[in-house]
């Protein structure tokens, strides 16, 4: 790994910064790589899930990439432009210039997670080689099937001194974590972010860190609640909840809970007649997990909550296959319970009950910045309430998730959720050094009250600007 990052930056010192036809080309390449393989990564996916869902691999994990790429080339000549900025007052009035100058960073870093393997290895590369860098990649040992499939497919189509993958265990991710890059770019979890910056501090580099956490859903009196719960149980379901930005918890209004547990009954069924002979439904991705997630159930259920499963089909439990789970509600939940302690990640939702609004925004503010919020209703007062009392990474109104696919708007957390944004014009700043550049103005009588000796014209000049 050292070795390649080294041969990384001395062909980026040697070649220079690639112009638009060269980035456009490694872009392109990208393109030609997803087509070649598109058939091949719901197959290693699934091979890793135990099941993974071909369309919902194909949506989230292939096409959403092109929609990364194909954005960035639609912009990137006009993203390279040099961005004009004023130059201060006077030299400004003589001809003096200010811009900024966008260059590439050098080589980055990229730590990518298991729950949508592809999306976010290859996804960042439409901000990182838009942005003119090269990159070096470093992907879940969860899924060992999906990252040997993206090393073939990179050394097919990529040189190492452009682009490469290191597949191996946790002790590769620390040694790969240590190297010198000039940008580290992590998406996985918080506990795990921090071992990364550490280790990135040793040698300043700069870090983005996408990580997670309990993003909360707001369902208002004036919610559609069957829209809602068509909504809200397709982004929880996708994946079966192993999504950083899934719907983590609920509030409902207090005369709404039965409504609610109805509507949801109504969505589940006709999104999934049946669960565990459905290809269209997720598994969990290991034993593991899906353990952590029955402890989240029997702990609330000993601590008094109300469980509802769904499970439209009657299916019984012999008739589960791989470690399928199926849809839970949880009524009557308090913080005691690990539920409301951790991320889900999973196909399980906490509902929580209010009577006015300000409770859910006193709860949020009163828990760990979110990646993202969602709130549902028709009451614009009520919406712009919840929008400018509440912080978090980003926000999608009237669905869940969708934020993260709108390349226009850039894609981040905020504390514990995350740090630095990407995704479009954001992301090609992320992965870019804006060197500010001043050019001075050719007329020197003004330029020369500067130098010593100083005299009274320059102290007038300079005493005019001690104003409020």
């Amino acid at each position: 790994m050292k070795n390649t990052l080294e041969l990384q930056k001395r062909q980026f010192l040697s070649e220079g910064t690639p112009d638009l036809k060269t980035r456009l080309n490694r872009l392109d390449r990208l393109l030609d790589m997803m087509i070649e393989y598109q058939e091949e990564i719901p197959v290693a996916l699934t091979k890793d899930f135990g099941h993974r869902s071909p369309m919902a691999s194909k949506f989230t994990d292939v096409a959403s990439v092109f929609d990364m790429v194909h954005f960035s080339k639609k912009n990137l000549k006009k993203w390279m432009k040099p961005e004009k900025r004023s130059a201060g007052s006077p030299f400004n009035f003589l001809g003096a210039k200010a811009y900024i100058q966008y260059q590439p960073l050098g080589s980055v870093g990229v730590i990518s997670p298991w729950n949508f393997p592809f999306n976010l290895t290859f996804g960042p590369l439409a901000g990182i080689f838009s942005a003119g860098n090269r990159a070096m990649i470093k992907p879940s040992e969860i899924t060992p099937e999906s990252s040997k499939l993206m090393e073939k497919m990179v050394s097919e189509f990529f040189d190492p001194d452009e682009l490469a993958v290191f597949c191996g265990d946790v002790s590769v991710a620390e040694e790969f974590s240590k190297l010198p890059f000039d940008h580290l770019l992590f998406t996985g979890s918080t506990s795990i972010a921090k071992h990364v910056m550490r280790a990135a501090a040793e040698n300043l580099v700069p870090v983005t860190l996408e990580l997670g956490g309990k993003s909360p859903v707001i369902v208002g009196p004036s919610a559609n609640m069957k829209l809602a719960a068509d909504r809200i149980w397709n982004g929880k379901l996708l994946n079966s909840g192993q999504i950083c930005l899934a719907p983590d918890y609920l509030f409902i209004h207090e005369d709404k809970v039965e409504s609610w547990v109805q509507a949801s009954k109504q969505s589940i069924s006709e999104m999934f007649p049946s669960f565990f002979d459905n290809e269209d439904y997720t598994s969990i991705i290991n034993e593991r997990h899906f353990t952590r997630l029955l402890n989240y159930l029997d702990d609330a259920k000993k601590k008094g909550a109300r469980l509802i499963e769904f499970n439209p089909a009657r299916e019984e439990e012999d008739d589960r296959t791989h470690f399928k789970m199926l849809p839970t509600l949880i009524l009557g939940v308090n913080n005691d319970m690990l539920v409301m302690q951790e991320e889900i990640f999973g196909p399980i939702i906490p509902v929580k009950t209010y009577s006015k609004i300000e409770e859910t925004v006193e709860y949020v503010n009163d828990h760990e910045r979110p990646l993202g919020l969602y709130y549902f209703g028709t009451d614009k007062t009520e919406e712009a309430f919840v929008l400018n009392n509440t912080t978090s990474g980003g926000v999608t109104l009237n669905d869940v998730v969708f934020h993260v696919s709108q390349e226009d708007i850039p894609f981040g957390g905020i504390g514990p959720s995350g740090m630095g944004h990407y995704h479009g014009w954001e992301g090609f700043k992320t992965f870019s050094h804006a060197k500010g550049i001043y050019k001075q103005s050719p007329v020197d009588a003004l330029v020369k009250l500067t130098r010593p000796p100083f005299t009274n014209m320059f102290d007038r000049l300079i005493s005019s600007r001690i104003k409020k």
